[in-house]
């Protein structure tokens, strides 16, 4: 039989109604029968323990289909796509996913701070689903060697099965990232850093941005340290950090640290329309990690972005950010 080449529509939907049936037969989330199908689709087998008639319902599903002949990010977004539907079937405050128009600009930025570099490494401490890095990897040439780090365990199956689904090797480890990870110092560092409280006061204390003024730590802040410390000299982070990072009584703790142990190369604000609530606005931060040849920037690359969806003014942001990196880096 002649296999079927799917276009994004077809393949979401290949997706939907397969992890459906799982869903339903094993009475599990949306979430977990999206990771199950993923893993049946890779390996080209039904993995689960299903009656023979919704096996050979499913196999109905993936008859004919053969991935190899589709694009990554037609699976990346088709994939993205299922685990969005299942998001909102099931909001937790973890599963939330970096939107797909800033994956692909930080997938640019990171192109053009790794520039010079045949090839790279990469770190996401805040792995999710892995959004981020696949749009990275599906973006560049160059060899990456890319870590991620999640501590949900269905945030890291639906990781895992999507890495595979567009043939990346990642290394995944599922643990809580502030806690010590066992990866060496990377060339870059992305993030959709998570915001707000740190639960574990214990391990928070062996972080120079612990908080100084009694409760929990803010752990947009650890992350910024941590990122820091796998960083290896002169490496750079690049995440999504909340616009009201640099407020409040810590902030002075914050831009210290900043200023002792890297440069700021820029901030870029993402547009508000993109936030339900402008309370939960981000910006882009870009960092560089000091060391022997690293220089401040004449000056920081600062802009506020405007909607993606707005080509001719994106096609200008880009042109300024181009001619700064020629100026600057």
């Amino acid at each position: 039989m002649t296999a079927t080449i799917l276009d994004m529509e077809k393949l979401f939907q290949l997706f939907d109604n397969s992890t459906t049936i799982i869903m339903n037969e094993l009475h599990i989330s949306y979430l977990e029968a999206l990771a199950e199908t993923g893993a049946n689709i890779f390996e080209g087998e039904i993995l689960q323990d299903l009656d023979s008639f919704t096996e050979r319902r499913l196999q109905k599903e993936y008859e004919g289909v053969d991935l190899s002949q589709t694009s990554n990010e037609t699976i990346r977004k088709a994939f993205q796509l299922a685990i969005l539907k299942g998001m909102k079937e099931a909001i937790q405050p973890n599963h939330e996913m970096t939107p797909d128009a800033v994956s692909i600009f930080i997938s640019y930025l990171v192109e053009k701070l790794m520039s010079k570099k045949e090839q790279f490494s990469l770190l996401d401490p805040a792995y999710g689903t892995g959004n981020l890095v696949t749009a990275i990897l599906n973006n560049t040439n160059k060899a990456v060697k890319a870590y991620g780090v999640e501590v949900d365990e269905i945030l890291m199956k639906l990781a895992f099965a999507g890495a595979n689904l567009q043939r990346h090797e990642i290394e995944l480890f599922r643990q809580d990232a502030l806690q010590p990870i066992f990866v060496e110092a990377v060339d870059i560092v992305v993030a959709d850093v998570p915001v707000g409280f740190y639960p574990n006061d214990v391990v928070a204390n062996e972080y120079e941005l612990a908080t100084k003024s009694g409760g929990h730590s803010l752990a947009h802040y650890l992350y910024i340290e941590k990122s820091l410390k796998h960083l290896k000299d002169g490496g750079f982070f690049v995440a999504m950090i909340p616009n009201f990072m640099f407020e409040g009584e810590e902030a002075a703790n914050l831009n210290a640290f900043i200023k002792k142990n890297a440069v700021i190369i820029g901030l870029l604000q993402l547009p508000l329309s993109m936030f339900k609530n402008n309370k939960h606005a981000k910006s882009i931060f870009i960092l560089q990690k000091k060391g022997e040849d690293v220089r401040e920037p004449k000056q920081a690359l600062l802009a506020e972005l405007p909607s993606f969806s707005k080509k001719e003014a994106m096609r200008g942001i880009i042109k300024n950010i181009d001619n700064w990196f020629k100026e600057n880096l």
